[in-house]
């Protein structure tokens, strides 16, 4: 089995999203998820852990997630992926909201994933899961194989974007959001998960699917 993967989380920018750093323990190809802001301090960051991020993806296209972005790609020659459903806000600076910020950012993907499309990167088969409520195109992205811990396998991991909070769920009343949907999404795709699958969302803390069954009084 493949050495375990190694999750690095930091929070970046205005509206405290969180990002993260995937890579295989030992190896130093990384991806990158959701560079929200800085994206030439989050390279710095990676340099100096020895990483090399070879990959970015993208859970939406809010302008919290994506500040970063061009910075990373002109400074690493990453290449960016997204779901195919996103591709409105992807151009859109209003529906991204940067615009409402005074910093218009728009992005430039080099791979539009299907829903339950699976890429191998930096070792790691990592699979896309649309999850449409959030945004229309929101997705979260599971790798399945974590690889090993003491002898014991490591449990699944779940990047959840803002589709799935501890004991909470992303927003819906910016464009293209819609309740029922994520509801939907939430149940129908995330909840069949693993029990023990480890939830990395896109801001606050970490949860696991199990507990989120439980005590999730918004799905």
């Amino acid at each position: 089995m493949a050495a375990k993967v190694v999750v690095n989380g930091y929070v970046v920018g205005m509206i405290q999203t969180n990002v993260y750093f995937l890579h295989r323990e030992g190896e130093r190809e990384a991806v990158l998820v959701d560079p929200a802001d800085h994206g030439s301090a989050l390279t710095d960051e990676a340099e100096r852990l020895g990483l090399k991020i070879t990959s970015i993806l993208l859970t939406h296209a809010h302008f919290d997630h994506i500040g970063g972005v061009k910075e990373m790609v002109q400074r690493t020659g990453a290449k960016v992926y997204i779901s195919e459903l996103e591709q409105r806000l992807i151009h859109d600076t209003d529906a991204n909201l940067s615009a409402e910020y005074r910093n218009p950012k728009t992005v430039e993907p080099d791979v539009l994933l299907r829903d339950g499309e699976t890429v191998t990167l930096a070792g790691m088969n990592i699979r896309c899961i649309s999850t449409p409520g959030h945004t229309e195109g929101s997705c979260c992205y599971y790798i399945e194989e974590t690889g090993r811990n003491s002898g014991k396998p490591c449990p699944p991991i779940l990047l959840s974007g803002d589709t799935l909070f501890e004991e909470s769920v992303g927003r819906t009343d910016f464009p293209t959001g819609s309740m029922s949907a994520l509801v939907r999404s939430v149940r129908e795709k995330l909840f069949t998960l693993p029990d023990d699958t480890l939830v990395y969302p896109g801001h606050g803390g970490m949860t696991q699917i199990g507990h989120e069954k439980q005590f999730n009084a918004m799905v």
